[in-house]
């Protein structure tokens, strides 16, 4: 009889399966008023090449502003933060991390849910920001079956009609082939349980959608309501916390159109620098909660790790 990874899952424990792995603080940073609670949660990290992010001809200056942020190796390891939204009825993912099959540093999530005392059965909902590797792979588990099986799924409409076109897979630049194909067969799971949504949509109580293009063609943020505030869900519109912040007119190798990322990157960092709403970055350090504070002629993150 086989048995798949969620049936070992639902009729057992979660910290049962973990129970070998060296303690981690897997759960980063939360906000809780009443009975609404933001938690961000570790995915593990990346382990990339400087030039992904800066390109083979890094600006001038590019290295002195790595170097004050203690970066001076050949790589680059962001962290992956998986937000989660737990407000009385609904438990909300923002993004599903990288699961088994992207990068051995990445796929986390479990860990991280086993800290919290979290099980997938119990997610009522999952909210993609968008379809790259590191937050969409994982919403299988290791046999193919999705690990949120109870789920709702949503997905920006031109995030879905780009990763599900054909054509995408031989016009998208060669290095991101695998990202096509990956988020196509994902993708093409979910399509009976996935609900499609614009820009400036209330797509859940509370969840506010806002196109952030550039990135990805239809990369999404979500505002989302706690009590009287308000938190930016950034995904990677604001994709590490040296350079984007630092000096964000700069192009990105990691953006699909770096001119347009860079022009949605300056006009989110100049709102909520002046509102003073939190953020949480998918790719910002300790959890990647915090504000975004004017630092001369760029901006810094100032984070707010509980």
């Amino acid at each position: 009889m086989k048995f798949s990874r969620r049936q070992m899952i639902k009729g057992s424990s979660i910290a049962g399966l973990s129970c070998a792995l060296a303690p981690m603080a897997w759960a980063q940073s939360s906000l809780e008023l009443g009975d609404i609670r933001l938690d961000t949660l570790s995915d593990g990290n990346l382990v990339l090449p400087k030039s992904f992010a800066l390109g083979e001809m890094p600006p001038p200056g590019a290295g002195a502003i790595l170097e004050e942020y203690g970066l001076t190796g050949d790589t680059l390891t962001p962290d992956c933060n998986v937000t989660l939204l737990r407000t009385g009825d609904r438990t909300v993912l923002f993004d599903v991390g990288a699961g088994q099959e992207f990068m051995p540093t990445a796929g986390k999530l479990l860990d991280a849910f086993d800290a919290l005392g979290v099980n997938p059965f119990d997610v009522t909902d999952v909210v993609f920001t968008h379809a790259h590797p590191d937050h969409l792979w994982g919403v299988l588990d290791d046999f193919g079956d999705l690990m949120f099986p109870d789920a709702a799924y949503h997905i920006g409409r031109s995030e879905w009609d780009y990763w599900t076109d054909p054509d995408t897979v031989s016009t998208i630049d060669q290095g991101r082939v695998t990202f096509a194909v990956g988020a196509k067969n994902r993708l093409g799971l979910l399509s009976e349980q996935i609900s499609l949504f614009e820009d400036d949509q209330e797509i859940l109580p509370g969840v506010l959608s806002r196109l952030t293009p550039g990135h990805t063609p239809g990369h999404m943020s979500f505002e989302v309501q706690i009590g009287s505030e308000s938190v930016l869900i950034v995904g990677d519109s604001i994709v590490n916390h040296h350079i984007a912040f630092a000096q964000p007119t700069w192009l990105s190798g990691s953006d699909q159109n770096a001119e347009l990322a860079a022009e949605t990157r300056v006009s989110l960092l100049e709102q909520l620098s002046q509102s003073q709403m939190r953020l949480v970055g998918f790719h910002l350090p300790d959890g990647g909660l915090g504000r975004v504070e004017r630092r001369g002629d760029g901006f810094y993150f100032v984070g707010e790790q509980s």
